[in-house]
């Protein structure tokens, strides 16, 4: 669903709905069940398409393509990290998630028949730009298309839902044009200033190691993703620190990448952790101490693919490489 959808928030908010009265039904502990959906939420904008993503490789030219590329085997390192996390948090407390009844194959192949219609619109956008046949621009307007055709043939689109659907849309634009406009406006302003180029000039006259700076705007992202939320501190910062990582010598497709995986680790931060109160706004009766107790061994393995991805940029890197 995040692979389609593109936002944490709304990826958090859907499946809280979704998968929250299973797993209580199946007696999962609320911790591991929230912790779990807020969690996963987050991949929502690491897995394309992703509007951070989007929003970045505006912000410092960067091809989409290529960036959208790069975030898969992060996002499916993601993946499996967080089921390392379920398994050992049921190993240490197997009352945390009770094993459920076994299903036939043949149930779980029409338990599929459903989710036809989100692959094929996964696949429509992904494979179109991967193959070159229309850019990111022209994949986003072919998914709008997609989407609205499966709803049509699915029998569940109203005069009514399409009218709310193009509100919702308009809105949601108009939103994000206005964030971007004055993003671009405080660009500007900081090139003029000459903030870039005398941070650059500073952090190399240090003489301090690249890795050492790299750490240095690490931390910074994690602390800012206490107290800020992510779009915002990825359109304010961007301007101010991909400068500085391309002076000195940083590929700007895997520092887009690390950019993203830090601001998912702040959407489950405290004390703000907007994906945290977004599923505490879906189950109130959760109390925020048992949420983010839930999302911390999920928030100790995004610690560890950070620290995979910096330090192995080839994992992000490779898909890009091979596209050339």
């Amino acid at each position: 669903f995040s692979a389609v959808c593109g936002s944490s928030m709304a990826t958090s908010a859907t499946m809280s709905k979704v998968a929250m009265p299973s797993m209580r039904r199946y007696h999962y502990a609320d911790s591991l069940a929230t912790g779990s959906i807020a969690a996963g939420g987050t991949l929502g904008i690491l897995i394309p398409p992703s509007m951070i993503l989007v929003i970045y490789g505006l912000m410092t030219g960067t091809d989409i393509g290529k960036l959208f590329m790069a975030g898969i085997l992060p996002g499916v390192l993601g993946v499996l990290l967080y089921m390392a996390a379920v398994w050992v948090i049921v190993r240490l407390n197997p009352d945390s998630g009770p094993a459920a009844g076994r299903c036939s194959w043949f149930e779980r192949l029409q338990a599929l028949r459903g989710v036809w219609g989100v692959v094929l619109l996964f696949t429509l956008v992904m494979g179109g730009i991967y193959t070159g046949l229309f850019t990111p621009t022209g994949a986003a307007g072919m998914g709008a298309c997609g989407a609205l055709l499966i709803a049509v043939l699915l029998g569940k689109l109203s005069w009514h839902s399409l009218y709310r659907i193009l509100v919702s849309t308009a809105e949601t634009t108009a939103m994000l044009f206005f964030l971007l406009i004055g993003a671009l406006l405080f660009s500007r302003f900081i090139n003029l200033a000459g903030l870039p180029d005398g941070l650059g000039e500073w952090v190399l006259a240090l003489d301090i190691s690249p890795m050492t700076v790299l750490l240095l705007v690490i931390g910074i992202y994690l602390f800012l993703g206490m107290i800020l939320e992510s779009l915002p501190m990825v359109l304010l910062t961007v301007p101010v620190f991909y400068p500085v990582m391309q002076a000195l010598g940083f590929d700007l497709i895997w520092f887009g990448i690390l950019v993203v995986i830090v601001t998912e680790i702040s959407l489950i931060t405290p004390p703000v952790g907007l994906n945290v109160f977004v599923l505490k706004a879906a189950v109130s009766d959760v109390t925020l101490e048992t949420l983010f107790r839930g999302v911390t061994p999920f928030w100790v393995a995004d610690l560890v693919r950070l620290t995979l991805i910096a330090t192995l940029p080839g994992i992000s890197l490779l898909l890009p490489g091979l596209a050339g």
